[in-house]
């Protein structure tokens, strides 16, 4: 069985009093209010402390960059999703599909992921701390829905455990890949429709694919009239 997701973890905190939950909280929400408000250049740690209402001491004692404190706060919306048993590998991917894409476009996500996904292209310590704390923290979902699928008897058990990381990682690449470029590379929106179809392809492969409604026939050309006999 798979285990549930766990909070987005911080920085570890330094020996000291116990850190406080609704303080981590407050930081947070106030790292992404100010990405929405200022982006990522004007971002300071000053800034989020004070719009949190912690001292920057307390701010810098939970997280030392503000490379890792973004991700964190990103990291928390995304443990927000999840897989309820809908009852088929279907419609627990179409669900999926539609709740990953509502939380795209809420504007403190959007922003957010965007910022730092641009940023990590230059820093390889940022996309190592945007995969622990996002992507294989998601992977939970993929390892799920697989299970249930397999127990249903829609998906086959892989031959090795390998194989089955291999599998879930190209599942979740697919599925993120494509709601995150439709919702925010191409501006297109992620209805029930488009889900659907995605759903159809990603589980039935292309023999899956709805088929478009045929072209209508063409209308046969007209055959000229005759030319009419000549009198001589």
């Amino acid at each position: 069985m798979s285990t549930p997701a766990t909070p987005a973890t911080p920085a570890q905190p330094r020996p000291g009093r116990p850190r406080s939950a609704a303080a981590d909280a407050a930081i947070l929400r106030a790292t992404r209010d100010a990405l929405v408000e200022l982006g990522w250049s004007k971002l300071t740690m000053g800034d989020v402390a004070q719009r949190a209402g912690v001292a920057k001491t307390t701010l810098y004692r939970r997280w030392a960059h503000k490379n890792e404190l973004v991700v964190d706060a990103v990291a928390v919306l995304f443990d927000e999703l999840e897989l309820p048993d809908r009852g088929s590998l279907l419609e627990d991917v179409q669900g999926v599909v539609l709740q990953f894409a509502a939380l795209l476009e809420r504007p403190e996500t959007k922003t957010a992921l965007m910022a730092v996904v641009a940023e990590s292209t230059r820093d390889a310590v940022l996309r190592e701390r945007i995969r622990s704390a996002i992507v294989d923290r998601q992977k939970r979902l993929v390892l799920l829905g697989r299970e249930r699928a397999q127990a249903r008897g829609e998906l086959p058990y892989e031959e090795s455990p390998a194989q089955a990381a291999r599998n879930a990682d190209l599942i979740f690449d697919v599925i993120a890949g494509a709601v995150v470029h439709r919702a925010l590379v191409s501006a297109e929106p992620v209805d029930a429709t488009w889900a659907r179809n995605f759903t159809a392809l990603l589980v039935g492969g292309l023999g899956g694919v709805p088929p478009s409604s045929p072209a209508p026939p063409a209308a046969p050309e007209a055959t000229p009239p005759a030319p009419e006999a000549q009198t001589w």
